[in-house]
């Protein structure tokens, strides 16, 4: 292995993972020894594989607490979703799988399109700091978001405030839609969260490899069969990769 990319990727001999854990999609079960384990920890650890090493995963609670640390020495590798506020201090690799991000309505709501909740007035309920909300931020023209702590937070501030929306990945408003009844799930979707794997910036040889390890994982089947494994088929998905 180059030992200039162990050096750049791999500095303590150990690759250090950062990992989301609010995304239950992609970290949705436990190792035996306890360690998360998912679709985002499974292609961690094939990572490690690849070059040789061992892994650690890095907890933090949510993605902008991941990337917080992009500056602090605790990470070597990211698993979170590529934005541009996360992009300015993260080098990100293609995407590995693909989350759908909608509204949800809630009952007697007048709204039947995405583009109808960006209007004046209209109010979003989005857990703060997630992809799509962050998406929201640059994106919305009229609509206000507000945020909140949790996905269970943003759903008690849609219900409790009467907003007009709330914003939120696709599987998750489909659980929480049931909670609610009367309510709509918009069928469009507003942006699809790209999962990704991201390096400090400013490392060629690092960016390179993890690059072509993505490309390699998604053109191989990896990322489907690790899919399939953990149970979240029709709830990720693959993204087509040029």
């Amino acid at each position: 292995m180059n030992a200039q990319l162990l050096e750049q990727l791999v500095p303590t001999g150990v690759l250090r993972v950062g990992l989301n854990m609010s995304n239950f999609l992609l970290v949705n079960s436990q190792t035996e020894s306890g360690d998360p384990d998912g679709v985002s920890p499974a292609i961690a650890r094939a990572l490690a594989e690849r070059l040789g090493v061992e892994v650690e995963l890095i907890r933090f609670d949510g993605p902008g607490a991941v990337a917080d640390a992009a500056t602090d020495d605790v990470w070597d590798i990211a698993n979170i979703a590529a934005e541009p506020e996360r992009a300015r201090s993260i080098e990100f690799s293609p995407p590995y799988c693909e989350i759908q991000a909608t509204y949800l309505l809630p009952p007697d709501s007048d709204l039947v399109s995405v583009a109808d909740v960006d209007a004046q007035g209209k109010r979003i309920a989005a857990k703060g700091r997630a992809a799509f909300e962050l998406w929201l931020a640059d994106n919305l023209q009229h609509a206000t978001v507000v945020q909140a702590e949790s996905h269970e937070a943003a759903f008690d501030a849609f219900v409790s405030q009467k907003l007009d929306a709330l914003a939120g990945l696709r599987p998750k408003l489909v659980e929480q839609q049931a909670a609610l009844p009367g309510s709509t799930l918009l069928e469009q979707s507003f942006t699809s969260v790209k999962q990704s794997m991201g390096c400090k910036p400013g490392n060629a040889e690092a960016a390179r490899f993890v690059k072509d390890f993505v490309l390699q994982s998604v053109s191989s089947g990896l990322v489907q069969s690790l899919i399939e494994k953990y149970d979240v088929t029709g709830k990720l998905s693959v993204p087509v990769l040029k």
